[in-house]
């Protein structure tokens, strides 16, 4: 376990409050930095977070799945693999476990947040993954808040600019057409849910808008949890959690992606030489993965897991991912046969099966030598960095 990853500390849900004002009176875009000023993610202790933990998930989908993950059997595109088998009676003590977290959930991450991000890193039982994402990203706090009750609803029948309208329907059966939400039985029903999620969040941000990487995280979140859980939980992601991804310019990828190529310098070296030879910028290969927050890159066991520590720590799970990706993806005798920035990108678009797969990438994220600190101070480098420049 990587030291100083992760103190013990406060909740993970910062900033839903500002003034008294909550998200469903504000009614409207609100003034938003180009890119975030911390890469944490917690909230002072003294935050009001009462939860319950009650389900309360109403206008629900539920489906039927063909295999563990929901993709119909004999998919060739979507990258699955084989999970590592849990025993039984090891599954459900954890599941007790978290039923015991989620039902004094404020106590647990006011004062035992390290318990809450161990067993985050362990992975969430399937069966409380919904409610579990919902309490960490502040989701719930959202939902049950009284200004909020017939936000979702309201957003949904408001009218939207037409031209998000058309982008989202144009990518609607481009995401996850293999699974049967999406592309089987419930094609329909799933298509629509995710517009509206979609359509909400345009309308609730009219300036920002849409942009096409949401959709497939808005997509993920609807294959765990009911249309207006999963917007909420889009909304937390893209205002607290990697805020400026999708605003005109990228500005806050791009900073990002700086910051990922400077850690890289500490983590590998070599490979830091390798792509700074070649000119390869950042943003030529971890746009989408940071963007889609992994899901189009990575097998969904994988993918699920990294969104599992995601939702608890913040944006420095999918630095400490791309790092991983970065190193075992280039290792010297690759690095070799990479003689121009082609090969190179060739490589990391299309990343080695092994590293990839969860019982692999997981405990390489965990163990990695870059710290909290060095992070926040790397990002401190690059934030100065730009500041100078735009000088």
């Amino acid at each position: 376990m990587a030291e100083g990853w992760g103190e013990e500390g406060d909740a993970v849900t910062e900033g839903w409050e500002e003034d008294g004002q909550h998200i469903g009176q504000q009614g409207g875009q609100r003034g938003r930095p180009l890119y975030r000023q911390t890469l944490d993610v917690r909230v002072p202790a003294d935050l009001d977070m009462t939860s319950e933990t009650s389900e309360g998930m109403n206008d629900s989908v539920v489906s039927s799945v063909t295999d563990k993950f929901g993709f119909m059997h004999g998919d060739t595109d979507t990258k699955i693999d084989n999970p590592q088998i849990t025993d039984t009676d090891i599954l459900r003590r954890r599941e007790a476990k978290w039923l015991e977290m989620l039902g004094g959930w404020d106590n647990y991450m006011m004062r035992n947040y390290k318990k809450v991000r161990d067993r985050c890193r362990k992975g969430i039982p399937a069966s409380l993954r919904a409610r579990a994402w919902l309490n960490l990203c502040g989701a719930r706090f959202q939902m049950d808040h009284p200004d909020n009750q017939y936000t979702y609803r309201k957003l949904c029948h408001q009218r939207c600019e037409d031209r998000w309208i058309n982008d989202i329907e144009k990518d609607l059966h481009r995401n996850f057409p293999t699974h049967e939400l999406f592309g089987g039985s419930y094609e329909r029903i799933g298509q629509q849910e995710l517009f509206n999620v979609l359509k909400a969040y345009c309308v609730l941000h009219p300036v920002e808008g849409y942009c096409q990487a949401q959709a497939p995280i808005a997509a993920l979140l609807l294959m765990n949890m009911p249309a207006e859980a999963a917007f909420w939980c889009l909304v937390s992601i893209c205002d607290k959690y990697i805020p400026g991804y999708y605003s005109e310019g990228m500005e806050a990828i791009q900073l990002d992606g700086d910051i990922l190529f400077g850690l890289l310098k500490k983590v590998s070296p070599g490979v830091h030489r390798h792509l700074r030879k070649q000119g390869v910028d950042p943003i030529l290969f971890m746009t989408e993965w940071f963007l889609c927050i992994f899901s189009r890159s990575l097998p969904w066991s994988s993918v699920l897991r990294i969104w599992d520590m995601f939702f608890c720590e913040g944006v420095k799970v999918l630095f400490r991912v791309g790092l991983v990706l970065l190193k075992y993806s280039l290792p010297r005798k690759v690095r070799k046969n990479c003689p121009t920035m082609y090969e190179t990108l060739a490589i990391l678009k299309s990343l080695p099966e092994h590293i990839c797969r969860e019982d692999f990438l997981i405990p390489e994220v965990l163990k990695l030598s870059v710290t909290e600190d060095d992070m926040e101070r790397e990002h401190r480098k690059q934030l100065e960095r730009r500041r100078r420049l735009q000088a």
